[in-house]
């Protein structure tokens, strides 16, 4: 853990460094792409010594496959490469280190690594083995139509800015990125010569990166506070376990829960920060004209601790993970979208069995929400006051269900979960399925996944 805040602190300072003196308009890309490279790879086999070599050889493994295998196939091989080769490392993992206790490994870095080689993969497909009708328009926005050369997969994989913490980003966004293009393709998107300029201005990331770094250092404090003073273990002790009341458990597992918080919020907003301080991370004007570097951001901490819906609350937490779930699975399969997305998350994150109790509990209470929201929303709308109350009671509802969700995940071992949630009297699950059993599934204004928003089809549509 050491380790990890150290390089990221460097990273931090090396990133300023790099959008300073290695410029795009100073330096060429061949130089940035090697500067980028080489420091990635020496932060990783600082922080992990001769575990980095997994990484080294998946990234070697897939670009095999990236350049060998026939483009009609290559998004499956790589994604089955780099899943698999990441679930035989968890289970590893689990040997090397103590079981139930999750430390900060080589795993993390690996996990991004999958990220990556999956969201390129599947964008060279979309580039070379599809036809450009049967896209939707995000997908034919990311597809890469020239494969990468090596130095580009090993800049976008390992990059000193997102090789640690990550987070996953769009191989297209990072060349642009590399080449100087990034800021300006991002203006021309929302149209700004239509606005009145004509030159496009050069925004700088600085305000982010205070700003961001602030949040890095409230979340620095809580972590060393209020994390320690209400751990994850007390879940299991005796007086919680047996003594305490139905209420009691109900409001303490909140706070645990609360607690263990600051460190993701760390972490992730300090990754998001030396992408910022580099230059990279910048996503365009918001409504009021102020320019925005949340391309990168994973969380959105306001909207997570105000969520008033299950689906809110996972909208803005691991925001990228999210996105590169909905990429690769949630898009693509025929059957069950809902349902696959959640095992492979939890398969991406590990094999403790504290994730699938998470995501599999998660899949019950998203129905329920669902269905809640479908029938009951509707007659909370007439007045303000009704809509206040509802949003209140959501948003009770809504932080105490996840805390229950999500408590097997930092738990990650068998024996405490179910210890935890026989004292809750697996109150949420029995809910959950008295709500899918008992009321009518309305349907819901149905999106298709299939490219609706086809290239093709802008015009009339």
């Amino acid at each position: 853990q050491v380790n990890f805040v150290a390089c990221q602190l460097v990273a931090l300072f090396a990133a300023f460094w790099f959008r300073i003196y290695l410029s795009p308009g100073k330096t060429s890309p061949l130089a940035r792409h090697t500067f980028a490279t080489i420091f990635g790879i020496y932060f990783v086999i600082f922080c992990f010594g001769w575990y980095s070599a997994h990484l080294f050889v998946l990234v070697l493994m897939c670009y095999g496959i990236l350049v060998t295998a026939s483009v009609s196939n290559i998004h499956r091989y790589s994604f089955f490469v780099a899943m698999g080769y990441l679930t035989i490392c968890h289970v590893s993992r689990i040997y090397i280190f103590h079981y139930g206790i999750l430390t900060t490994d080589f795993s993390g870095p690996l996990m991004i690594v999958t990220q990556k080689i999956t969201t390129l993969a599947f964008q060279v497909h979309d580039g070379l083995g599809r036809r450009a009708e049967d896209l939707s328009a995000e997908q034919h926005r990311l597809a890469v139509k020239v494969k990468p050369s090596f130095l580009e997969y090993l800049s976008y994989l390992l990059n000193f800015m997102s090789v640690i913490a990550g987070p996953c980003n769009n191989f297209k966004d990072y060349i642009a990125f590399i080449e100087g293009r990034h800021v300006h393709m991002k203006l021309l998107e929302v149209n700004w010569k239509e606005k009145g300029s004509h030159s496009l201005p050069e925004p700088s990331p600085t305000g982010a990166v205070i700003h961001k770094l602030c949040v890095t250092g409230v979340s620095l404090l809580l972590f060393l506070t209020l994390t320690k003073t209400f751990p994850v273990t007390s879940l299991a002790d005796d007086w919680f376990v047996h003594k305490a009341n139905f209420l009691t458990r109900l409001g303490y597992l909140y706070v645990v829960m609360q607690a263990s918080k600051p460190k993701y919020y760390l972490a992730w907003t300090l990754a998001d920060a030396v992408n910022n301080a580099a230059g990279f991370g910048f996503s365009g004007v918001d409504q009021n004209g102020n320019f925005c570097w949340d391309l990168l951001s994973n969380l959105n901490i306001w909207k997570i601790e105000t969520a008033t819906s299950f689906k809110m609350y996972l909208g803005n937490w691991n925001i990228q993970t999210a996105t590169w779930l909905k990429r690769v699975c949630y898009e693509r399969v025929p059957w069950y979208p809902t349902v696959f997305t959640f095992i492979l998350s939890a398969l991406w994150h590990g094999v403790y069995p504290g994730y699938y109790f998470t995501f599999l509990t998660g899949i019950l209470v998203t129905v329920a929400a669902r269905t809640v929201r479908n029938n009951c929303r509707h007659y909370f709308l007439s007045s303000k006051v009704l809509k206040v109350a509802y949003d209140v009671a959501t948003w009770a509802a809504t932080q105490l269900a996840v805390s229950y969700t999500v408590a097997p995940f930092v738990m990650l071992a068998v024996e405490p979960t179910i210890s935890l949630y026989r004292s809750m009297y697996f109150y949420l699950h029995i809910l959950s399925l008295l709500v899918i059993l008992f009321l009518p599934i309305r349907p819901q204004a149905h999106i298709q996944r299939q490219p609706q928003n086809s290239v093709n089809r802008k015009k009339t549509d």
